[in-house]
């Protein structure tokens, strides 16, 4: 009789717990990671520009640098352009203010390297290859490089200017890449921890510009 009991009141003790542990899983919300479950790059500075027409282009767009780590992101649309390939680079100067963007000056190059493509060991900070342009006038570019930085330093474009020029960057002519004149340029500025990036309206078409600082 004694062992029955014993067993008896077992079970509904066990049975309690259990009914415990189920209530508790269902009310209590899970625990955050030791990491503070923050999102990846959450953090992480970003620059922006709104590219304007040069050179009696109908060219506009906007830019986007994330910092990511080591390495930047860099995503550039257009809309406006002539189909083909456009050299793309960022330039010293954060001055669009001349008709034919020349204010922004030469390339982006503070380790003093020679021009080239942005996959070979030689080439400036700035040498962003070539943007290809469809049919409809738009265009877009995507680059991860760890030649620039949004965060404050020697590399950092912020301050700078992105530039697109109307002719493809042959990559080996010293020290522009022959890309002709220059169709597009936006000042690049940190974007505002608050404010949202760019973006593209539903036609998937950049918003439209406004104007540059310098102007």
């Amino acid at each position: 009789m004694r062992n029955t009991m014993t067993s008896t009141f077992s079970h509904r003790i066990l049975g309690g717990l259990a009914l415990t542990a189920t209530l508790c899983l269902a009310a209590c919300p899970p625990a955050a990671d030791q990491k503070g479950d923050k999102k990846p790059g959450g953090d992480a500075p970003i620059a922006v520009t709104t590219i304007e027409a040069r050179s009696n282009s109908t060219v506009k767009g906007t830019a986007t640098f994330t910092q990511a780590g080591d390495k930047v992101k860099v995503v550039v649309e257009v809309s406006g352009a002539t189909p083909g390939q456009h050299g793309l680079h960022v330039h010293e100067n954060g001055d669009c203010s001349s008709p034919d963007a020349k204010s922004a000056g030469n390339h982006f190059n503070p380790g003093n390297a020679e021009h080239g493509a942005p996959d070979k060991p030689a080439h400036h900070a700035g040498d962003f290859g070539n943007l290809t342009v469809g049919q409809d006038g738009n265009g877009k570019l995507e680059l991860l490089t760890d030649q620039i930085a949004v965060k404050p330093g020697t590399t950092s474009v912020v301050g700078r200017a992105l530039v697109l020029h109307d002719k493809p960057d042959d990559t080996t002519t010293q020290p522009t890449g022959n890309s002709g004149s220059r169709v597009g340029c936006g000042v690049i500025n940190l974007q505002p921890a608050s404010s949202p990036p760019p973006a593209a309206d539903s036609s998937g078409s950049p918003p439209p510009s406004e104007s540059s600082e310098g102007h």
